[in-house]
């Protein structure tokens, strides 16, 4: 037995600071008045016997129905109470959102999953808040198209893993020994990072409203100058592996021929008659695009590369990539002005991100119908 499998220490703190870093959105936006509740159950009391026998989709309609006095204050979901009969794997539905459903074998893992991180209160209901949260959040990234991946949510779980200084087979093991589940902790895993990206795109939305003659004009305003910025252009060499032949050794062959096709790069002009060489190799030029607009994960290797050249491989959801600068300038117009005041903006993402969250999170609950059966 490994030291890890020994004690399960390092795997606590470990999902301890994970939860609390990525569990910024408060719970609280998914709580009702307990007069709310009551009012919901007797307004639906005379119905029950009409709905039994019902589907989840009915009982949903009838949620939305026969809640809309009660959830007059927008903080607050639509909630009714109604008797459960449908099961789903050995385990009962306990609660629908939006017609999603979340049954007592969620709740337990849930459960579970709170006691390793050592939260305080009512396990169940917080586990209830937490599940009834996360699909929300799961069905807004969905609609939004940033949905976490398979492919994405299996790699940062093996860094979690790595991290803890275990085997992803190990940290499956273990959380299975502990009642959470592979399963279960890997969705908390895709609902943390989808609603962070879709977070981020409402920021974004947001800070883009502005347009290029509003900056301009209160530069003019302040007595700033417009400010000058880099511009590139950019080839991007993607090695493409499909996700049904994403493995350890596809990666390495792919990451292999991405290192040679870097040591025989010479000049931008080349690259697609040298990509043509090679199997499933996509070159696609990116021209223009000033350094606020650089893609984070490419960011640092593009702007500490002198003159032209390739940046250093890395695998991406599409693969193995390479960028390759193929010219830069200066340039200090109207559109870089307005995108060195978003990237300024986008800077305080981290500072306004937690209330950001909350807010979005809180609008997302008062359209939603919970019923709790």
């Amino acid at each position: 037995m490994t030291n890890f499998a020994r004690s399960s220490g390092i795997l606590t703190v470990g999902l301890l600071a994970l939860a609390l870093a990525a569990c910024n959105s408060s719970t609280s936006a998914v709580e009702t008045k307990e007069t709310a509740q009551k009012a919901a159950a007797e307004k639906t009391e005379k119905t029950d016997q009409q709905a039994e026998g019902e589907t989840a989709d009915g009982q949903a309609t009838l949620a939305a129905e026969g809640t809309a006095e009660i959830a007059q204050e927008e903080e607050f979901a639509k909630v009714i109470n109604k008797p459960g009969k449908v099961k789903n794997r050995g385990g009962y539905i306990k609660i629908l959102v939006n017609k999603n459903p979340i049954t007592n074998f969620d709740i337990r893992r849930r459960v579970n999953f709170l006691k390793l991180r050592r939260a305080r209160g009512n396990h169940t209901k917080l586990a209830e808040k937490e599940l009834i949260e996360q699909k929300i959040k799961l069905a807004e990234a969905r609609s939004r198209n940033v949905l976490a991946t398979d492919a994405q949510v299996d790699a940062a779980f093996a860094n979690f893993a790595k991290g803890n200084r275990a085997s992803p087979s190990q940290l499956a093991t273990e959380l299975g020994r502990l009642g959470v589940g592979v399963k279960h902790f890997k969705e908390f895993i895709r609902s943390q990072i989808s609603w962070q990206r879709a977070v981020q795109g409402r920021f974004q939305a947001e800070t883009q409203q502005v347009s290029e003659r509003d900056v301009v004009t209160r530069l003019r305003k302040s007595g700033s100058t417009k400010p000058e910025v880099t511009e590139y252009n950019i080839q991007q060499i993607i090695f493409v592996i499909p996700e049904n032949k994403r493995n350890n050794n596809t990666l390495a062959v792919r990451r292999k021929e991405a290192v040679a096709f870097r040591q025989r790069f010479t000049k931008c002009e080349d690259t697609i008659q040298q990509a043509k060489a090679l199997r499933d190799v996509s070159v696609v030029d990116r021209s223009r695009i000033m350094e606020p607009e650089l893609p984070l994960r490419w960011k640092e290797d593009i702007v500490n590369i002198d003159g032209n050249g390739t940046t250093r491989v890395k695998e991406t959801e599409r693969g193995i990539e390479i960028m390759a600068i193929c010219g830069k300038r200066v340039v200090n117009d109207d559109h870089a002005a307005k995108l060195t005041t978003q990237s300024d903006e986008f800077a305080s993402f981290n500072e306004k991100g937690s209330k950001l969250s909350e807010d979005y999170l809180a609008q997302l609950v008062s359209r939603s119908i919970v019923v709790y059966q």
